[in-house]
């Protein structure tokens, strides 16, 4: 979605490139390498690196002097605190503040992240570390205007949450305890008084609703901070602060294996050329013996020796060598996501001294930019093969990053993956994701576009905002570069087509006339088109960099169909245009569109009282957060328009997840068969950040909505599309198998009683990695005189028989439909791990719920025909007895009020 430096001295710098990662020995070394990987300690080896963690022992409390301790006395006296963690997590464990996402908490909240908070923590240093040449502070991140003391003396003055930062400690640290002190500052009250000051403000993102910044004159632009805590129209505004990231102390001698990284300069069938980049930090020059082994897929090993030439300071050692034949890494869909085994060991003088370790696939990706018929394409190739990008976006899984483990992780990236999603796009305004985020990808096989981080809003054009942001690209793509998932960096979210077409962007123009437009507009372009090109292109050449979503990497104007991808909301947004508008707009990536609905009940339930569970009820609208809360019309309109007036609260929360999923669903197969015009559609959005009413197909807790099991439905690698449009209905084919199917397609017009009005079979050639015209029927053609009122028309594609994927059109609207009860019944099984559902008439949109118990279904949100049975999985921690008492149906029929 849309979204938004202050100019500081450091206090020191990181290296410009210097970004080291953590990693275990390798399994198929364990017995027989002593080293420990990067980042770990070297036991029995004395000019090993060794680290010392400095995450425990933490305490915190508002810093003194802050103008808040009056009101909050307790918060002003030293509690325990959470590294790596926020100053508001641990004022909710320690009871002094409400949990933000409950009822309307998140007003009572804002105070702090308007104050200064200090942190403390004491750590013993032993004779052994001092004695080492080099002994370093190290903090992963610190969030963000951020002030350091060792011992009481300034090391740093941090001023950027996604950089890493790297100091030299020795000379402040002492035998025993030594005390470490961080204050952490308001970004906001930091920058306000000096935006107030300037003759203008950047256009910016969203207002805050709490008035703690003017209209207009907002912070969030001028610092490298997640933009998305400052509030969006999806969730919360939480500024946090704190220290974010793991803290520790190294220690090494002669050498410090600074990074390792597996480059891929050529990857194809017959061979993998690549070349291990070591960067290594030495204090003396003379000779080293590196040694590199690697492990494929299928548990064969190689191994190669070099002895390289060091000199004093930091050396880049590039080692090029070759597979044959290698095992490719592939997205889900084209083959196994393999991965490699890479180890390398550095030793002087016969003596191990450093080793590092990386797991990676090998693969080729290329963005494929040609001009064509339709303008100039954008489509994804991995090892050669044009792929139809199917997923969605992804956005921060909350608005505190420590509280996000690996299993929410793990859980969330296999529901993509579970609804035949094959690449997530993360998004500009939250926060470059942990290393387990990736890791996970790598192994699904799930593509990963990355945008830097930034939203929406306007930056500053000053040298020292680029410096900073540069610094912080090369160290995240550094991070990043050995996961094979990525397969983009992208420079901002909307950025572009924000200074093109916003309101805000164009009165700026206006109001500060062409000079200062001219500035601004350059360096914007200086920064998206050379800083951030340039960090991709001299640390991950190998991947595609793309200046912006939307954008047609200045061919031209941003956001236009003919030419890179898109962005539509004029559907929802603007004139909020009914679902079918999708169907108007063909272009040549879709990266971003969406819908609205509520999340379940059960979410609801979590955090609102019964009496709030009102479309209009104040704590509902605070959940809300487009167009300050005004979101919940927008979704009653958009509900009413398309299938009538609810008859309650619960069938308003069902019947907005049936018109998000419907919706969204029409768009992306319209977009799958208009392949190749069209190579990709990612809906907004996968997942939430708080339990809210946002555009998400699985909500804060991980229940999957009805438009993740359309999803899986919808993104199929095979799949029959019938669209109806202007009294035509067009039946496409679509593939995103490698080989051609034989198949037939069989079309069925059926009564809601299940009366055959018509049916035909006839053969069907189902064309690889493509969408494949196959019908153009008239409703005359297909109703036969029947009442398109009791009607539905039923496209199967069949092999042998057997349905592969079945297609339902309608004639009316659904709210003009004369839907029958269906008369469904379910039954579940003895142990409660699969459930039956038949109707007896036709059934749209059958939804099977357990209440506040969790349970995720095989399928859901279904069409079941006159006579249909279906059995489906159930996945539950609940007694049997407990789902079936809960269990409830419900389909169309009924949810709505009747009318005369």
């Amino acid at each position: 979605m849309a979204n938004r430096m202050a100019r500081r001295t450091m206090g020191a710098r990181m290296e410009r490139r210097t970004h080291e990662r953590a990693g275990g020995l390798g399994r198929w070394l364990a017995g027989a390498l002593l080293a420990v990987a990067l980042g770990a300690p070297l036991p029995g080896i004395a000019a090993g690196l060794a680290t010392q963690s400095l995450d425990a022992g933490w305490q915190f409390r508002l810093a003194p002097g802050d103008r808040h301790a009056a009101a909050h006395p307790q918060a002003a006296q030293w509690l325990p605190a959470t590294v790596p963690g926020t100053v508001q997590t641990d004022l909710m464990a320690a009871k002094l503040v409400a949990d933000p996402y409950v009822a309307d908490n998140e007003a009572k909240i804002q105070w702090v992240g308007l104050s200064d908070w200090q942190y403390r923590s004491t750590f013993t240093v032993d004779a052994a570390t001092l004695a080492r040449k080099h002994v370093e502070l190290v903090f992963d991140g610190l969030d963000t205007f951020a002030d350091v003391k060792l011992n009481g003396h300034p090391l740093l003055a941090a001023d950027n949450m996604f950089r890493r930062w790297r100091m030299p400690a020795k000379a402040w640290l002492h035998a025993g305890a030594n005390t470490l002190e961080v204050t952490v500052h308001s970004p906001i009250a930091r920058l306000q008084p000096w935006l107030l000051k300037q003759p203008y403000a950047l256009p910016g993102e969203f207002d805050s609703a709490f008035g703690d910044e003017p209209e207009g004159k907002q912070t969030a632009n001028y610092v490298r901070k997640a933009a998305y805590q400052y509030g969006w129209d999806w969730g919360p505004r939480i500024v946090t602060e704190g220290i974010w990231q793991r803290v520790k102390l190294e220690s090494w001698d002669t050498l410090r294996l600074a990074d390792f990284h597996v480059a891929q300069p050529k990857v194809d069938a017959d061979v993998a050329q690549l070349q291990a980049q070591l960067r290594i930090a030495s204090d003396v020059a003379g000779k080293a013996q590196v040694t590199l082994r690697w492990r494929a897929p299928d548990g064969g090993t190689q191994s190669l020796r070099r002895e390289v030439t060091l000199k004093g300071g930091d050396n880049e050692v590039s080692l090029p060598f070759e597979i044959a034949h290698p095992q490719r890494w592939w997205p889900v869909g084209y083959g196994k996501p393999n991965l490699y085994d890479f180890h390398v060991d550095v030793a002087v003088d016969g003596k191990k001294v450093a080793s590092a370790e990386r797991e990676t696939g090998l693969r080729r990706v290329e963005l494929l930019r040609q001009k064509d018929q339709w303008g100039k394409s954008f489509a994804f190739v991995v090892n050669g093969v044009t792929i139809f990008a199917k997923g969605a976006n992804f956005i921060p899984m909350d608005s505190f990053p420590n509280r996000v483990t690996p299993a929410r992780i793990d859980a969330m990236l296999q529901s993509a993956r579970d609804a035949n999603m094959n690449m997530l796009r993360i998004w500009g305004g939250g926060y470059y994701l942990e290393d387990a985020f990736y890791a996970e990808a790598d192994k699904l096989g799930l593509m990963v576009w990355q945008d830097f981080m930034f939203g929406g809003a306007i930056p500053p054009y000053a040298a020292a905002f680029r410096d900073n942001t540069r610094a912080e690209a090369i160290q995240q793509v550094d991070r990043l570069r050995d996961h094979p998932s990525i397969v983009l960096w992208c420079g901002n979210n909307e950025v572009e087509t924000a200074w093109e077409s916003w309101g805000t962007s164009l009165d700026f123009q206006k109001a500060q006339g062409k000079a200062e437009s001219a500035r601004v507009e350059q360096g914007m372009r200086e920064l998206f088109d050379h800083t951030l090109r340039d960090a991709v292109a001299s640390q991950s050449p190998e991947v595609p960099y793309w200046p912006s979503t939307p954008s047609s990497d200045y061919d031209g104007k941003a956001n236009v169909l003919d030419d890179g991808d898109y962005h539509y909301w004029n559907v929802w947004s603007g004139d909020a245009l009914p679902a079918t508008t999708y169907l108007d707009v063909t272009p040549r990536f879709q990266s971003e569109y969406g819908l609205q609905s509520f999340p379940a009940m059960a979410t609801l339930r979590s955090v609102l009282e019964p009496a709030d569970l009102a479309i209009d009820s104040p704590v509902l609208r605070a959940h809300q957060k487009f167009d300050k809360g005004k979101g919940n019309q927008r979704l009653l309109m958009y509900v009413e328009r398309e299938y009538g007036k609810p008859k309650d609260f619960a069938s308003l929360v069902y019947l907005s997840q049936v018109m998000q999923a419907e919706g969204i669903q029409l768009a992306a197969e319209h977009l799958r068969a208009a392949r190749p015009q069209s190579m990709g559609s990612l809906y907004w959005q996968l997942d939430d950040v708080w339990p809210g009413v946002t555009w998400s197909s699985v909500d804060y807790y991980g229940r999957w909505k009805a438009l993740q099991y359309h999803a899986k439905r919808f993104y199929a690698p095979l799949r029959v599309v019938a669209i109806r449009k202007d009294g035509h209905v067009k039946v496409s084919l679509v593939s995103d198998r490698t080989v051609p199917l034989a198949a037939e397609l069989r079309v069925r017009v059926l009564d809601m009683d299940g009366k055959t009005v018509w049916e035909h079979t006839q053969p069907a050639q189902v064309a690889a990695l493509a969408s494949t015209p196959t019908g153009d029927y008239t409703d005359a053609q297909l109703l036969h005189g029947a009442d398109p009122h009791r009607t539905v028309a039923v496209f199967e594609l069949l092999d042998h028989g057997k349905p592969l994927s079945r297609h339902l059109v309608y004639f009316a609207q659904a709210k003009d439909l004369h839907l029958p009860d269906p008369g469904l019944e379910a039954e579940l099984s003895a142990d409660g791990r699969s459930v039956t559902v038949s109707a007896q008439h036709f059934a749209r949109e059958v939804w099977i719920d357990f209440g506040d118990l969790d349970a995720r279904l095989s399928d859901d949100a279904f069409n079941l025909l006159p006579g249909e049975s279906v059995t489906l999985q159930v996945e539950s921690k609940a007694d049997p007895a407990a789902l079936r008492k809960a269990l409830q149906l419900r389909s169309l029929y009924g949810a709505t009020v009747a009318t005369p």
